[in-house]
């Protein structure tokens, strides 16, 4: 794992570099097993502590019947010891969660992450009623995932306050682009887990997520730029300068990647580069020849100071 002098360790199963891996597809957009393999040695070997399957960069919605399990079980088998391997086990249904969740660690998950349901928008109190029953069928971390733009419902502060005294609840990954709401949590949360963590989950706000006090990232980037992230979250606790120049060179990658819908833009600079990654699936669209340019001229300054 990436050491930091000046911030708490991520929990047991969860490092500070995750990168929420994309899904290859082959050409006709069958499940690509070999090419899974291949892309997770590639983010181990560029910094990565965690690999992320099935969130939803990796098109999650769309996968069905064992392909979650079987690409779980490739990565796992690649990553053995040198990194650990999360699972995205959330979805808009308690009862789908929970035996997602508990099935996870039969096939060797690390750990799981779990997205706020979507689409419903339940209240506060229905929100702690399904994480609290998901977190009980397991005893692996759970790392809940706050995304309201996509969910259509925050976790409110004082819920995840509440949710910070579940024992395997061990943190959240944040993409609210709020600073101001996750200072005010890790401020607050001190006094009920110390050691309850936060990872930034949108690349643009990494470093100013760290510097309220979290503990890494769940990054899209990472694909491209896994040593600039490793190394800007490596400097920050010694060299915040060093952390800020690595983190400004690393914004024009974090922003092409979402010219389009993700990961299609992602996806098809991956293909670009010769990493496997294949077409999206419906219903989103292959990325346009103009926003992979994009994605490849933004990559360019970074590729040539390494």
């Amino acid at each position: 794992m990436t050491s930091g002098a000046t911030w708490i360790d991520p929990p047991e199963g969860v490092g500070r570099v995750v990168t929420a891996m994309i899904t290859p597809f082959t050409a006709a957009g069958e499940l690509d097993i070999d090419g899974a393999g291949k892309l997770a040695e590639h983010l181990i070997s560029t910094g990565s502590d965690t690999v992320l399957v099935n969130g939803t960069t990796g098109e999650s919605p769309t996968l069905h019947d064992d392909e979650p399990w079987r690409l779980l079980r490739a990565v796992k088998e690649t990553v053995g010891d040198r990194g650990t391997v999360m699972v995205g086990t959330g979805a808009n249904d308690t009862v789908k969660t929970v035996a997602a969740t508990a099935r996870a660690a039969e096939e060797g998950a690390d750990a799981v992450l779990v997205v706020t349901p979507y689409y419903n928008r339940p209240s506060q109190g229905g929100l702690l009623r399904h994480f609290r029953e998901v977190a009980a069928a397991t005893s692996l971390p759970v790392v809940l995932y706050d995304i309201p733009s996509r969910t259509g419902r925050e976790i409110e502060l004082p819920t995840l306050l509440e949710l910070a005294r579940v024992p395997n609840i061990v943190g959240v990954k944040d993409a609210t682009n709020d600073v101001g709401k996750a200072a005010d949590l890790l401020a607050a949360v001190r006094d009920i887990d110390p050691m309850f963590s936060l990872w930034s989950g949108a690349d643009e706000v990494n470093l100013p997520l760290l510097a309220v006090g979290g503990c890494g990232v769940v990054s899209v980037s990472a694909h491209l730029v896994g040593p600039e992230i490793a190394a800007m979250i490596a400097a920050f606790g010694t060299d915040p300068a060093r952390a800020r120049d690595l983190h400004h060179a690393c914004l024009p990658v974090h922003r092409a990647l979402f010219a389009e819908p993700s990961p299609a833009p992602l996806k098809g600079a991956l293909n670009a580069l010769g990493h496997p990654a294949g077409p999206v699936r419906g219903p989103l669209v292959d990325a346009t020849e103009d926003t992979v340019a994009a994605v490849l001229a933004a990559l360019g300054p970074i590729e040539a100071a390494r």
